[in-house]
């Protein structure tokens, strides 16, 4: 019981990332009811930008100058990417059958994985990701690594960030309004394609983040990081309650700690030790959501946006 606090924060700071990569989920889900599911590669792109601010910064320049630079970085790549995913892959089947898109969504998360391994320098291998410097953070027995600070700063700014922009702005509040009819919101003078580029873009941006902290609390990046995350994350949406900003963030918190304790615990519980470790951490984030949507369907916090089947 000793370890309890650190396994907390270790899944709460798991849970933090997952968040912020499920944001992008139910963002998009919430306004368009697509599910991106190239989200996960738009998430792996930003960390190979960062990755690329760095490895094209002058010898010398000091982390703390760095790091501004690597998530504008991130973002930028991985808006670029979420922006023209939109504009091109899904704009065009937005009256197409549901099938369609979600299809698409799936070929371009494909396309983007196999475009980096074969174009991106070195990727067919982890690529090193730079770190934080300076030393761990004690506070009791809980231990809070260099690597996971930017987590720490990041994700309560994001969130809050979020939450000002869609419930004080005048584009937030078009995304409210598109997200509960779309058809009354374009005769209300919303305009509603950039509404759903604004979307896009803001999901993107988080998952950009995201990949900075991934970078940092992991040391590398690589490839294939975009599918498990990716789904990850989705399983938050869905768990927090897809469509909604804040079930995304619970949902990604309640499956990180979830994921940290069965990690840690699971093997002191008699006759299930063979099924703890970090081997079946997967599958265990996977067994809560199905707990979760046998006890509550429509996810922790339900849904906010109208059913527009």
């Amino acid at each position: 019981m000793h370890e309890l606090p650190q396994q907390l924060v270790n899944g709460l700071l798991l849970g933090s990332m997952y968040g912020l990569i499920a944001i992008g989920y139910t963002m998009v889900y919430g306004i368009v009811q697509l599910i991106n599911f190239a989200h996960g590669e738009i998430f792996m792109v930003g960390g190979f930008g960062a990755l690329t601010v760095w490895l094209w910064l002058p010898g010398g320049t000091t982390m703390w100058v760095a790091i501004p630079l690597m998530i504008i970085g991130a973002v930028i790549v991985s808006t670029t990417v979420a922006v023209g995913a939109e504009r091109f892959a899904y704009r065009p089947l937005r009256g197409a059958p549901r099938l369609a898109p979600l299809i698409t969504a799936i070929g371009l998360s494909l396309a983007l994985q196999q475009a980096v391994w074969a174009w991106y320098p070195n990727a067919k291998s982890s690529r090193t990701f730079p770190e934080i410097p300076g030393d761990s953070i004690h506070i009791g027995s809980v231990t809070i690594q260099p690597g996971d600070l930017f987590l720490v700063v990041a994700a309560p700014i994001c969130m809050f960030a979020l939450g000002w922009f869609v419930m004080k702005t005048r584009v937030g509040r078009g995304m409210q309004a598109t997200a509960q009819d779309p058809d009354t919101a374009k005769l209300m003078g919303v305009n509603t394609d950039r509404v759903i580029v604004v979307a896009f873009a803001l999901g993107a941006a988080f998952a950009g983040i995201a990949a900075v902290a991934y970078g940092f609390r992991y040391g590398e990046v690589n490839f294939r990081m975009g599918f498990l995350w990716g789904l990850k994350a989705f399983t938050a949406a869905v768990l927090g309650g897809i469509g909604n900003i804040y079930g995304a963030m619970i949902g990604g918190l309640v499956l990180g700690i979830a994921e940290a304790m069965a990690t840690a615990y699971m093997n002191d519980i008699p006759g299930m030790d063979k099924l703890g470790g970090q081997s079946w951490a997967d599958v265990w984030a996977f067994v809560l959501l199905i707990v979760v949507l046998l006890v509550r369907p429509q996810g922790l916090l339900g849904e906010r946006v109208a059913d527009r089947a």
